[in-house]
């Protein structure tokens, strides 16, 4: 059974992500979307909320758990015994840096990390440009999925 982990703080869940993991899907077996808790980082929605988003937009999926974790990904990764790590790629300097981080992710725990380009129609969304947009009181409808637009009201 192949089993990937999708990390991320998810502040919010983008089309971007969504993208990702509605193809990610059909790929495993099973997808474990993963917010990662960092205490020191300063988050736009609660916990709570960016677990709901990602639960709701995908309430249909059987093959998809929302779980939270802190610490390194592989470590959470050996604990659930995912076999991979899923990373959307939305340019050429996203690659750079991921890469290095699959390598060092490889060495420490073997876990190989597997990479999917953004469609065109979604590579220029970041949760940063939504967060801005809301802070704007601008439209979402093109950078988040519904759950997130009726959560930010």
């Amino acid at each position: 059974m192949k089993k990937a982990v999708f990390p991320g703080s998810f502040d919010p869940i983008t089309l971007g992500h969504v993208d990702v993991i509605t193809r990610a899907i059909h790929l495993f077996d099973e997808l474990v979307i993963a917010i990662g808790i960092n205490d020191s980082k300063k988050y736009r929605f609660s916990l709570e909320q960016r677990l709901n988003f990602i639960k709701e937009t995908f309430k249909d999926v059987p093959n998809l758990t929302v779980e939270t974790y802190t610490g390194l990904t592989t470590e959470f990764c050996k604990e659930i015994n995912a076999d991979f790590i899923l990373r959307g790629l939305r340019n050429p300097a996203d690659f750079e840096f991921e890469k290095a981080i699959a390598i060092t992710n490889r060495k420490l725990t073997g876990i190989d990390t597997v990479f999917l380009l953004t469609s065109a129609d979604t590579a220029f969304i970041s949760s940063s440009i939504v967060r801005d947009i809301l802070k704007h009181n601008g439209d979402l409808s093109k950078f988040a999925p519904k759950a997130v637009i009726e959560g930010s009201k």
